[in-house]
């Protein structure tokens, strides 16, 4: 029998969690030719979710599910929750969603379906998005930067709803440095990836957590983590600069030769193309203060790396620990030196 391991982060959703676990609940029980478990990740949300993470853990589960509980001791963000969510589970099928019940549970038969058709990762896709303006617009440039940067088909839609196989989360799980972005991973494992149409549904309570700066930071993790493209097209738009620059300085010469006279505005004595020339200083200046921005991050991100920064520190797990761990021993070692000891049991 195939088991689901259900990834759910979360981060304020103590009115909104309890159903969409309840909803997997009884979707699974339709779905009896599977056992699951329900992995929950408070990113330490500053409400009582985790709370209430131990009381669903505490509630009796359904059917051939369990439920398992992580508590970060900071917030790490929803890609590291991902990730550690899916570095404990051990299911056949990895299913990912989010807190806010927007993701369809009781759909989840239609991802599994393509996964059981051969396909290894499957995307949810939305014919009508209840999200706001901005998170819409925000999904447009996450959808932009992953196919030039990270090299996505223009015909795949990603979303926060997916699943993959077991092959596919144990090569992500692989990756151990800082800043993970899920959707490159995901990309960096397999092209066999397909999408199937799901409902989206309106907001319960609340609101997004994604601000733009959480956006922008996001963005910029996918491109510099996975991706050199940045760095080339810089290149490019040096040397780009640099033949325009050149060709500019011909064409200066000549027309000084063609042209001897010194010509002024007005009475102001300034030259004439002096204020383009300084706009041209500004223009090029500025961009290679952009490039060597860039550059820094990199080896900024380099740096941080080698100092061995956690992808995120776990103050407690639920149903996790001793012998029922399931986070591999490449990850325990990695974050030993940063995890608070003291795991909470629930039975």
């Amino acid at each position: 029998m195939k088991k689901i391991s259900f990834v759910i982060p979360c981060y304020r959703s103590r009115d909104t969690i309890w159903h969409v676990v309840t909803e997997i609940d009884g979707k699974m029980e339709e779905m009896q030719e599977y056992t699951y478990e329900i992995l929950m990740v408070n990113d330490c949300s500053p409400d009582d979710t985790m709370d209430v993470l131990k009381d669903l853990c505490n509630e009796r589960s359904y059917g051939n599910g369990t439920r398992k509980a992580i508590g970060f001791a900071r917030n790490f963000g929803q890609h590291a929750a991902l990730m550690a969510g899916i570095r404990a589970s051990d299911g056949d099928y990895v299913v990912c969603l989010d807190d806010d019940g927007q993701t369809p549970a009781d759909q989840v038969d239609r991802l599994i379906e393509k996964l059981e058709e051969g396909y290894d990762a499957v995307y949810a896709k939305y014919l009508h998005k209840q999200h706001s303006a901005f998170r819409n617009l925000g999904s447009h440039v996450n959808e932009l930067m992953t196919r030039i940067m990270l090299g996505k088909p223009k015909e795949l839609f990603v979303s926060s709803y997916f699943a993959v196989k077991r092959f596919i989360a144990d090569d992500m799980i692989r990756y151990e440095n800082s800043y993970p972005y899920v959707i490159g991973l995901v990309l960096r494992a397999t092209t066999n990836i397909t999408n199937v149409m799901v409902d989206h549904r309106e907001r319960e309570q609340g609101a997004s957590g994604y601000t733009i700066k959480k956006l922008f930071g996001l963005w910029f993790n996918g491109f510099t983590a996975f991706s050199v493209k940045p760095l080339r097209i810089a290149t490019t738009v040096g040397m780009i600069s640099a033949i325009i620059g050149f060709v500019y300085g011909i064409f200066t010469i000549i027309k000084r030769f063609l042209n001897l006279n010194h010509v002024s505005i007005g009475n102001s004595g300034i030259p004439l193309g002096w204020s383009s020339t300084m706009a041209a200083i500004v223009f090029f200046g500025g961009m290679i203060m952009v490039m060597l921005g860039l550059i820094g991050e990199y080896i900024g991100r380099i740096y941080i790396s080698l100092n061995n920064s956690p992808q995120y520190v776990i103050r407690e797990k639920v149903n996790l620990g001793g012998n029922g761990d399931a986070d591999s021993e490449a990850g325990d070692a990695r974050r030993s030196d940063g995890e608070i000891s003291g795991y909470d049991h629930c039975s």
